[in-house]
């Protein structure tokens, strides 16, 4: 049978194809950008004949329709890797709900740790001469999802990326059970966060440490993008990309000539990432780029991969940090906000990478919905949050007051030097609960204070 023929066979209906789904079965939607559009409609027209169907995926750009169903907990159920602001809402609905996650390794949790998958629901580029449907901007782990589904199904949008990556990057039309044509939507597009002074603060800060050679890993957000501006408009050269997500900031140090890949000891002139997530102007750089490479999470977030590149630099963001160095990247309390996601890979990588700088970067303060300033260095970590970085594996901390470096310093040159990138209205304050939790020696000293 030629590859056409199998396509013509297997092609149906969104509403033949989720017609398998059963109560009680778990699906699996794409991640991201590759979430299914006809497929969820057709998955939610049928919620009345359905009860209890648990759907796992993550970083939702639009609320999905079976989530939108009368009495949506009955029918269906949120389960997310990864949690954004739509998210959040959802969990505050109680139709969602975060499952814990160390990114480089999701594929093993498909392998080996999830229940059975009735079906995988994702999005794909066309089908090219081969009969290979790229898997576009999310490689990530849809090959592991895939061997292990029942059911694959795949919604074909011709706008989205083709993009070129190793065999973890794309599926054949015998791996597939059923061909959905969509409706050709636009990819959803993730705009990142406008540029603050704080940011561009920390940014400058950052770029400052970073050489030329260097290896890339960016996450989404204002201080990555201010980060990615200053680099492009550097005298920086010979710089190389290995990150979990591909982002705009990318595209526009590529473009300004600053990424060749030349110093890479791994995947040399390519730029390496698990999954992408951005503007148009991202999807139309990485469409059939030769210089990007789309792979796997186990590779890409690997700490074994991420220590073979020299002067690995990672950023990441935090949403507080505490005296003893503690980080938490993905809650307020108890209220969920994100999730670890890649980030510790990426911490423990980077130190292991030679002249390797892991940064963690924070504005100093965030104002309530009431305008109150708040200290985002806190003694201690708040009740219920969680600890993403532990304190033994953060290198480079920075707000816009400054950097310093957490290896090697003791619980009082810690909380000396966490302080000193405090906002100047909080320092005298922290002193003094630092002092309750004896890490302050009456001999420190801080340049403002």
């Amino acid at each position: 049978m030629n590859i056409r023929q199998a396509y013509e066979e297997k092609r149906v209906t969104a509403q033949e194809a989720v017609s398998t789904v059963k109560s009680g079965d778990w699906v699996d939607y794409g991640w991201c950008t590759c979430a299914p559009s006809a497929l969820d409609r057709a998955l939610a027209a049928r919620y009345e004949d359905l009860w209890d169907v648990k759907v796992r995926g993550a970083v939702l750009m639009d609320r999905p329709a079976i989530l939108s169903v009368p009495n949506t907990p009955e029918h269906f159920v949120w389960n997310s890797w990864h949690m954004g602001g739509l998210e959040r809402k959802l969990i505050d609905e109680g139709i969602a709900y975060y499952i814990p996650l160390r990114y480089s390794e999701l594929p093993r949790y498909y392998r080996e740790n999830v229940e059975p998958i009735h079906a995988a629901m994702i999005q794909v580029a066309p089908m090219d001469e081969e009969g290979y449907f790229s898997y576009g901007l999310n490689a990530s782990h849809l090959k592991a999802l895939c061997d292990r589904a029942e059911r694959v199904i795949v919604e074909v949008n011709p706008r989205f990326p083709r993009c070129r990556g190793r065999e973890d990057a794309r599926i054949h039309i015998s791996q597939v059970d059923a061909v959905v044509e969509g409706e050709n939507a636009p990819v959803r597009e993730m705009k990142g966060a406008p540029i603050s002074p704080v940011d561009q603060a920390v940014a400058d800060l950052i770029v400052a440490q970073i050489p030329n050679g260097a290896c890339l890993q960016l996450g989404i957000g204002g201080m990555p993008n201010a980060v990615g501006s200053l680099i492009a408009n550097s005298d920086l050269k010979d710089l190389g990309v290995h990150t979990e997500m591909y982002v705009d900031a990318f595209v526009d140090i590529a473009r300004a000539g600053k990424i060749n890949g030349s110093k890479k000891a791994l995947d040399r002139g390519l730029q390496v990432y698990a999954f992408g997530a951005g503007t148009q102007k991202l999807y139309d750089y990485l469409d059939d780029n030769p210089d990007c490479l789309a792979t796997s999470v186990e590779y890409t977030n690997d700490a074994r991969t991420i220590a073979q590149l020299d002067n690995f630099i990672s950023i990441n963001n935090a949403v507080d940090v505490d005296l003893f160095g503690q980080v938490n990247a993905e809650s307020s309390g108890v209220r969920h906000i994100s999730g670890s996601g890649g980030q510790q890979d990426f911490v423990l990588g980077a130190y292991l990478s030679r002249g390797g700088k892991s940064f963690i970067c924070c504005s100093s303060t965030m104002r309530d919905k009431e305008g109150k300033l708040h200290s985002r260095i806190r003694p201690t970590l708040r009740e219920g949050s969680v600890v993403t970085d532990t304190r033994c594996n953060v290198q480079y901390l920075v707000t816009e007051f400054g950097i310093v470096n957490l290896k090697g310093a003791s619980v009082w040159e810690r909380a000396q030097r966490i302080i000193s990138i405090a906002h100047p209205d909080f320092r005298e304050e922290l002193i003094r609960e630092a002092e309750k939790l004896k890490i302050w020696r009456r001999t420190s000293r801080l340049p403002s204070v």
